[in-house]
């Protein structure tokens, strides 16, 4: 179906990844992948200084909601930024909350 040739799928994907990205941890997370980094799990929960458990929380959500993709190497699993232009995002919520 579509609104004034606006996907209302499109829009609904678009409001799940707000909705993921919408927490201070999923924030941190998303800048530190920022630039095509990839991180381990372990790497990310040693940035955010919390629970590894937790961390792994906060990444499936947003490997969940296609923000967030993964790879396995060996035994570590390394995440990294699906769409890189999502840090542009995060350049205009922190302009607009100066």
């Amino acid at each position: 179906m579509k609104i004034n040739e606006v996907d209302i799928e499109q829009l609904d994907r678009a409001a799940n990844m707000l909705k993921a990205i919408a927490h201070p941890m999923r924030i941190a997370i998303i800048s530190f992948l920022e630039g095509g980094k990839k991180l381990t799990v372990t790497q990310i929960h040693e940035l955010l200084e919390i629970e590894q458990s937790t961390t792994s929380h906060h990444l499936g959500i947003l490997k969940d909601k296609g923000v967030l993709s993964s790879k396995r190497e060996g035994k570590n699993t390394f995440y990294f930024l699906r769409h890189q232009n999502l840090t542009q995002i995060l350049d205009c919520l922190n302009h607009c909350c100066k």
